[in-house]
């Protein structure tokens, strides 16, 4: 999975539109990333920027606009509502696919290092990428606020992580964090009273309510031996949860802030709300998300729910993300499309039509054409989705087959496996004709000088080297397909056998057709060990491919002919 991160900078400018633009520009030319949100405020004279990319992408868009903001904004004639101490006041990194916390914190330090280097800006790391634990609160970074910051910087407690201890009077100081994703949720119920709805939300929320003698609403506050109230915890941790009337949709909501949905995702809140509403004589009737959501938040949620119904989690992206939403009734009040709300599809959404994205005849017409690309490579890593997808959709079948319910999860583990393997062939089918790209481009680099021979020879070789990584790869998924298929043949719906045996048939022509474009891409390389390593472990994966498949196809012969 491609690693993803979430850039969330705050500049202290929220009425000059002009000034703004110029900030989000520097972004919005950066390669790698996309814009998501700009949200400015006037009366704060703040503006929140959203914008998500690869991780070393996001960090050069990131010092691109707090150069330009620093460059742009005063901060010794700045006043705003609210707390600021710099042109670029905060700058977290919110790690969101194929990426941990601790990487993500790795990469904030990066970047904090590079404001402080580069930019002659002083930084504190601040959350889970502060090197003090007194420094994890922003507030307490910020205390003192711009105003303060000369003296503070001076504070041997307060030495910045990064940058001078002098104030830089116009960029001021910048705090660099990593935190987690925070969703912001609302659950719909079937009331109009305020009152019932908090009622349950502080019943789900972290905090709880306040502790009461007798009856928890009328009773005695309890007081602790300081005479500070008690508090009863509610059920669900990292989550802030208030009831509210929508005048707008005629009912009350749940609204929460899901402040870490490692530690509570969004249908776990679903599901607390749910049970509490119902214990109080309320229904649910549905959900709705404010802003963008992670695409494995949706996937997680899609499974719960199949789970609860004992059927295969086994099923495509689009099914999880359907069930994830009629289960929470995210479409409820607006319709909920996933292009939009689900932050990789929006990433992907300007990057035009892949081929796998076109239907059966425009990819047979394009591979049809005049084009060298997509070839056999492209073919090969499609030959194996479709196999390992032939095999899941035996596993499937059985997990379904009457009389065989206690056997659901079993299956569904499978059929889990086979469509990551599809997945994974899938984006393969792309990739080898981005490979076949990547060749074009380095012999089309400039070949006068001898530097310019120098680095177009260094790129077709690392071009090429990537033009055998992909073959390559289909090769090692499409092998890894056979042990699903061959559980399929022997353990799954006997009825589907025939399936079974046609995946296997698929995963070898994908094997040895992948293996031959390694083959042939090898042999234009220079570093020759490189080549023949390749070409070695690639027969030995073509070799037991082919011993795998006659022993699934003898199972499925045995099995029709019985």
């Amino acid at each position: 999975m491609k690693q993803l991160i979430e850039c969330v900078p705050n500049f202290s400018e929220g009425r000059d539109t002009n000034v703004i633009k110029q900030i989000t520009d520097e972004i919005e030319k950066s390669e790698g990333v996309k814009l998501l949100d700009v949200d400015p405020g006037a009366a704060t004279n703040r503006t929140v920027v959203t914008f998500v990319g690869t991780p070393d992408e996001v960090i050069e868009a990131a010092v691109a606009a707090v150069k330009k903001a620093s460059e742009l904004i005063d901060m010794s004639k700045h006043k705003g509502e609210h707390p600021r101490m710099g042109a670029t006041d905060v700058c977290p990194l919110v790690p969101i696919a194929g990426i941990t916390m601790e990487e993500t914190v790795e990469y904030a330090r990066k970047l904090a290092k590079r404001i402080g280097e580069e930019l002659g800006i002083s930084v504190y790391c601040y959350e889970n990428a502060a090197f003090k634990e007194e420094r994890r609160n922003l507030a307490t970074c910020r205390s003192g606020e711009y105003e303060g910051m000369a003296k503070k910087l001076k504070d041997p407690k307060w030495t910045p992580d990064f940058g001078p201890s002098e104030l830089n009077v116009g960029a001021g100081v910048t705090a660099v964090g990593a935190r987690d994703f925070l969703v912001a949720y609302n659950v719909n119920l079937n009331t109009t009273s305020t009152r019932r709805a908090n009622s349950v939300a502080f019943d789900v929320r972290e905090r709880g309510r306040v502790k009461r003698e007798g009856d928890p609403i009328t009773g005695k506050i309890v007081l602790d031996e300081n005479g500070n109230k008690v508090w009863e915890p509610g059920l669900l941790k990292s989550v802030k949860a208030i009831g509210w009337f929508i005048e707008e949709y005629g009912i009350a909501q749940i609204s929460m802030n899901l402040t870490n949905i490692s530690i509570c995702s969004v249908h776990e809140a679903f599901d607390a709300v749910d049970q509490r509403a119902t214990a109080r004589g309320m229904r649910v009737t549905g959900s709705e998300l404010v802003g963008l959501i992670p695409l494995q938040a949706m996937l997680d949620a899609g499974k719960f729910f199949l789970k609860k119904q004992n059927i295969s989690t086994g099923v495509s992206n689009d099914e999880l993300i359907r069930i994830a939403i009629k289960s929470m009734g995210l479409d409820e009040l607006k319709p909920f499309n996933p292009k939009e709300r689900i932050i990789e599809y929006l990433l992907d959404a300007d990057k035009g039509t892949k081929l796998v994205d076109m239907n059966l005849v425009e990819f047979a017409d394009e591979t049809a054409s005049e084009s060298p690309a997509p070839g056999g490579g492209s073919i090969s890593a499609y030959a194996g989705a479709m196999g390992i997808s032939l095999a899941t959709m035996v596993a499937n079948l059985s997990s379904h087959k009457r009389g065989w319910d206690h056997r659901c999860e079993e299956f569904s583990v499978w059929a889990e496996k086979g469509q990551a393997l599809k997945d994974e062939l899938l984006f393969l089918v792309d990739e080898d004709t981005n490979a076949f790209n990547k060749i074009m481009d380095a012999f089309g680099l400039p070949k006068g000088s001898d530097v310019e021979k120098a680095i177009r020879k260094q790129a077709i070789e690392d071009a090429s080297k990537y033009a055998i990584e992909i073959p390559f790869k289909v090769m090692q998924k499409s092998f890894e397909a056979m042990e699903v298929i061959k559980a399929m043949a022997e353990i799954g719906n006997p009825n589907s056998v025939s399936d079974a045996g046609v995946g296997a048939l698929c995963a070898r022509t994908a094997v040895m057709g992948a293996f031959l474009n390694v083959k042939i891409n090898a042999a234009g390389i220079d570093d020759k060990a490189y080549a023949e390593a390749k070409i070695k472990a690639g027969a030995e994966i073509e070799k037991q491919t082919i011993a795998l498949e006659a022993e699934i196809l003898k199972v499925v012969n045995e099995k029709i002919d019985a």
